[in-house]
């Protein structure tokens, strides 16, 4: 067995997918032989949360420390160094492929209470290929007790093309981001992106050898398909979701996902990736994958579609609360061009 789990690989239309059960990691993503994602092997232990899918929070919760019903709940702090609890509790996980086809796989693994998260949640992602390249669709249904707060995300480090973060240029229609403080990342609130300096990404501009580790939000979200842009407006966001079952079951390409938000990553040759998502992730975190080993600095661009923003256990924006029974589904797809 590998390092990082079973392993099950998708092709169709020029793309392959690696998926690794451990973390239901995206572990390699390619299109004609490039790399859209920074990938890693088979028999490695992945490079921190590369590829994994995040739940059920993502990004941060200050001091690991949140309130839910008059009881405070204590997570284990996983990111020493800043005193926080990050990216949830799947991430390591072994999760179980339930079904694997030539261009679509389903993986679950249910998420049972612990000490700083009491509730029962059965997981479910399916990976499925197609001409417009890989959709993820993750599915969290609450099959305990008691009303379970929920985030998901995933965290792919996307690959434009030929040299690194700082050759490529990023395009993201977002209007707003979430201001931290320096030493911990903690949230302050909402600013304009107009407030930082090479923060409007809204024209698309070359990154330079700008940091950005931020949550952008306030996405312009393009109207369903025949829909108009009155009726989009940006506080319809739906935390109800589809079974585990019916996520298999129906088309989950980007055409039957209804309004969409693209992020864009250009290399100087004009080739590029490109992700998209729908309303149910109205946040998403943006980060240059600064790291201190040459090798691996700034070789991906993190881009993180979030249901909601750092620390919502405690603030409660846009937090998704799951009663016994309710499931809640997101999804996103990565395309080259």
């Amino acid at each position: 067995m590998p390092v990082s789990g079973a392993q099950v690989v998708l092709e169709r239309d020029g793309y392959r997918a690696e998926l690794a059960a451990v973390g239901a990691t995206l572990r390699a993503l390619t299109f004609e032989g490039r790399d859209l994602v920074v990938p890693f092997a088979a028999d490695q232990v992945r490079p921190g949360f590369r590829g994994a899918l995040l739940a059920p929070w993502p990004n941060r919760v200050t001091d690991g420390r949140y309130e839910r019903d008059g009881v405070e709940h204590q997570l284990a702090l996983n990111e020493v160094e800043r005193g926080h609890a990050l990216h949830g509790l799947a991430h390591w996980a072994d999760w179980t492929f339930d079904q694997a086809q030539a261009a679509r796989a389903s993986a679950s693994f249910v998420l049972v209470p612990s000490d700083g998260y009491p509730w029962r949640l059965a997981l479910s992602v399916v990976y499925e290929l197609g001409d417009d390249g890989l959709t993820t669709t993750v599915t969290a249904r609450n099959v305990g007790e008691g009303t379970a707060p929920y985030g998901t995300a995933p965290h792919p480090y996307l690959v434009a093309g030929e040299g690194r973060v700082d050759d490529w240029t990023f395009d993201l229609p977002a209007a707003s981001y979430l201001e931290v403080t320096d030493d911990r990342l903690v949230p302050v609130g909402t600013r304009p992106v107009g407030d930082r300096e090479g923060f409007d990404f809204r024209e698309g501009h070359a990154i330079g050898d700008l940091f950005v580790d931020h949550a952008f939000t306030d996405l312009d979200f393009g109207p369903a398909d025949g829909a108009t842009a009155d009726d989009t407006s940006a506080d319809d966001r739906s935390a109800d979701g589809t079974s585990a079952d019916d996520t298999w079951a129906d088309d989950t390409s980007g055409e039957a996902q209804g309004a969409r938000v693209t992020a864009t990553v250009t290399a100087r040759d004009g080739h590029g990736v490109t992700m998209s998502w729908g309303r149910e992730l109205p946040w998403v975190q943006v980060h240059t994958a600064d790291r201190p080993e040459p090798e691996n600095d700034r070789v991906g661009l993190a881009v993180e579609p979030m249901t909601c923003p750092p620390d919502a256990f405690n603030s409660g924006d846009d937090l998704v609360l799951l009663a016994p029974g309710e499931s809640h589904t997101a999804s996103w797809t990565i395309t080259a061009f």
